[in-house]
């Protein structure tokens, strides 16, 4: 986990990605690309090219594909995502303070990396 950032709802993904990248972007020099859903696609490519030391990559569903389509990488994220739903604190959001949020989320990532560290 290299970067947390809760937002309200009223901003945007690609607002909330260039905030994060911001936050990050220094202790991310070894970081080549980074894959991003195809939402993002014509809204953040240029403003990473100009800002930041990495590249990112859009990943697009096919135009032929009909209802839902296994993406590459994307499985990860789900995979985390369902990962943090698990952690009751996380299962329903009921903090007015997105620093709450953050800090349940690097619980429950930490908790999740000291388990494996001693499976």
């Amino acid at each position: 986990m290299w970067g947390i950032l809760v937002l309200p709802g009223s901003c945007s993904e690609a607002e909330g990605a260039k905030r994060l990248f911001l936050q990050v972007k220094a202790g991310l020099t070894q970081l080549e690309v980074v894959w991003l859903d195809g939402g993002y696609e014509h809204r953040i490519e240029a403003w990473v090219e100009t800002h930041c030391a990495f590249r990112v990559e859009i990943i697009k569903r096919s135009a032929r594909q009909q209802g839902w389509e296994l993406l590459p990488k994307r499985w990860v994220v789900e995979r985390t995502f369902a990962w943090l739903g698990r952690w009751r604190g996380l299962a329903r959001e009921y903090d007015y303070r997105p620093e709450t949020t953050q800090a349940k989320i690097i619980l429950a990532m930490s908790r999740l990396m000291l388990r494996r560290l001693t499976a």
